[in-house]
């Protein structure tokens, strides 16, 4: 049994830590005012003689090791401790008839820190000891560089300090002294904002002891990319793959005043650093604020690592059941959700190929999902639909009860949708030179339509009387009515006139619908005609048609109902789009007097 002085709650208490033992507690309940912290993980007793008294008539059978600070004011003798050996002849006491050893350590008996629990509470409850030893240490110890054995450890990150020390009641109080400070149990340290004056507090603090601080930051971008060293006074902005942003700096509270203002901005711990959705608009607007504030401004972009699917050369691929097609098109599913569905199914069941179908369990579909996140490094979408093409098939073809499958992986970070201003989107029309062309991305951009439903648009779609356009069967089963400019009227016009087209609005290859491919295609040409260097698709025709109309005043409701969305904040990622909420914010560069 170990017994230990601690301040619970701002009140000295006794902790009191034993192997579990259900005899043990019974026992231990009949102290007066013995607790049990949730916090601690342990029971502690009231700090007085009295109750240390009880502990030791209640527990005659355990050698009781206690620090000799915990038991200063209890009553036992300690002057004959002066050794680190364990006292036998002067600290046993009899008891109840039978002979039993209390253990005293001396007060500054140390023990690993590895050793020790790694709870934040527990962490702070040790003996003072330590506190005076460290005092006498040389007061010429150097503070910085390189510290041979250093007591304690700073390193500095652009928003925390992680400081890692020895454990002493002391330093502990001082370091929960700060605010928002945390202990983390991971890697045994703790955690201090950087902001203020916390990084000289505690230099001074900790003045005359073996103090090491570590001011030049090593930051991961990500784990497969090429770490950055960062110094103090730079900026580093990387451009993500997935049209991320990323900001690593050491601390300036203006700098981070102003970048929590841009929509969706967050601070990642895990990488220490600031994510926002990036445009063009935000990095110039960050840009700027980073040179007028006296960083170093570097800005660098990370491509996408390019991951091969599942391949078993040499061996046919199992066929699709032909019951989860049937129930596909029973169920009336869209071709795209068909499409997508068989193929994730195709390649789960082809993971397995040694496997009945119906054999395969639990532990094997996690195991499948777990090789797609950690190897194939899908993203979040995709693994949701590949949950769902396999819950299709136990739960609605094989009538299953409903499962849900959980798969850790990194929170997933916001991004913003490419928007063409009104000056792209015109030199983007008038790139194009096909009659056809040019009537599909007037009608895609004047409508805010999706390529699926631009290509099953049929002649009988066109109100012309009512300058609407009806969208039939979209997204989610619904129809809805979107808008017809007078100027996109006037090309369909010329359009049909020269083309004729019999059912279909745009006909491909033998009076079909026009394919996706084509679209794309032809989006490519007229861009490679244009000075416009955004990642364009025809759904940034859709995103800028929504973005403008948000611009030019438009009830953000009306919007909701064009572009046919079900939930208002789908629609309501446009508001963090536009740009009038920059113009609204002054430049601290055109505060200042120059010349």
């Amino acid at each position: 049994m170990k017994v230990s002085k601690i301040v619970h709650r701002n009140e000295n208490r006794i902790k009191v830590e034993f192997p579990y033992n259900t005899e043990t507690v019974q026992k231990l309940r009949q102290i007066a005012d013995s607790r049990w912290s949730r916090t601690l993980k342990a029971w502690h007793i009231p700090y007085t003689k009295e109750a240390f008294d009880k502990l030791k008539n209640t527990f005659p059978e355990f050698e009781i090791q206690i620090h000799e600070e915990a038991v200063k004011n209890t009553g036992i003798q300690t002057s004959a401790q002066t050794s680190h050996e364990p006292v036998s002849d002067e600290n046993t006491k009899s008891i109840s008839g039978s002979t039993r050893k209390i253990i005293v350590l001396p007060e500054h008996e140390k023990i690993t820190r590895k050793t020790e629990t790694k709870s934040f509470d527990q962490h702070s409850n040790n003996n003072n000891g330590d506190q005076q030893n460290s005092k006498n240490v040389s007061k010429n110890v150097p503070k910085l560089g390189n510290v041979t054995n250093p007591e304690v450890e700073i390193t500095v990150t652009p928003m925390h300090l992680f400081v890692k020390l020895p454990r002493n009641d002391t330093d502990i109080l001082f370091l929960k002294s700060f605010k928002f400070v945390k202990w983390d149990s991971v890697n045994f340290q703790w955690i201090v904002p950087n902001y203020k004056r916390n990084l000289d507090l505690l230099r001074k603090f900790f003045e005359g002891r073996r103090l090491l601080i570590n001011e030049k930051i090593t930051l991961r971008v990500n784990p497969e990319s090429t770490q950055y060293s960062l110094s103090k006074g730079q900026f580093l902005a990387v451009n993500m793959h997935n049209r991320v942003l990323r900001l690593y700096s050491t601390y300036n509270r203006a700098m981070n005043d102003v970048i929590k203002q841009v929509a969706l901005s967050k601070w990642n711990g895990v990488e220490n650093c600031w994510t926002l959705p990036y445009s063009d608009e935000i990095l110039k607007y960050i840009r700027e604020f980073a040179i007028a504030n006296g960083f170093e401004w570097i800005y660098r972009e990370e491509q996408k690592q390019k991951v091969t699917p599942i391949q078993r050369s040499g061996k046919p691929l199992r066929p699709l059941p032909e019951s989860y097609m049937a129930k596909l098109r029973e169920l009336r599913y869209s071709q795209n959700t068909i499409d997508s569905y068989t193929f994730m199914f195709r390649e789960f069941i082809n993971y397995y190929p040694e496997n009945e179908l119906d054999d395969i369990g639990e532990e094997e579909i996690v195991k499948y999902l777990q090789y797609l996140v950690t190897e194939r490094k899908i993203s979040t979408s995709y693994q949701n639909q590949a949950i769902n093409a396999i819950k299709f098939y136990y739960e609605r073809v094989k009538g299953g009860r409903r499962k849900v499958y959980l798969i850790e992986r990194p929170r997933e970070e916001k991004t913003l949708p490419e928007v063409l201003n009104q000056d792209e989107i015109k030199a983007l029309i008038n790139a194009t030179h096909n009659l056809k062309q040019k009537a599909i991305f007037m009608v895609m951009y004047s409508g805010g339509l999706r390529i699926s439903e631009l290509i099953n648009l049929k002649i009988k779609d066109i109100d012309s009387s009512r300058m609407q356009i009806r969208v039939e069967q979209a997204k989610g089963k619904k129809d809805r009515y979107t808008l017809l400019s007078q100027k996109t009227l006037e090309v369909l016009r010329k359009y049909v006139s020269m083309y004729q087209p019999h059912e279909w609005l745009f006909e491909g290859v033998n009076s079909g619908p026009y394919s996706e491919t084509s679209i794309k295609k032809a989006l490519r040409i007229a861009l490679s005609k244009t000075k416009i260097t955004k990642h364009v698709t025809p759904h940034t025709l859709r995103h800028s048609f929504a973005t403008h109309l948000l611009e030019n005043g438009t009830d953000i409701r009306y919007i909701q109902s064009l572009l046919g969305h079900q939930s208002s904040k789908t629609t309501e990622i446009y508001t963090h789009i536009t740009v009038k909420g920059f113009n609204q914010i002054k430049n601290p560069l055109d505060r200042l007097d120059i010349d």
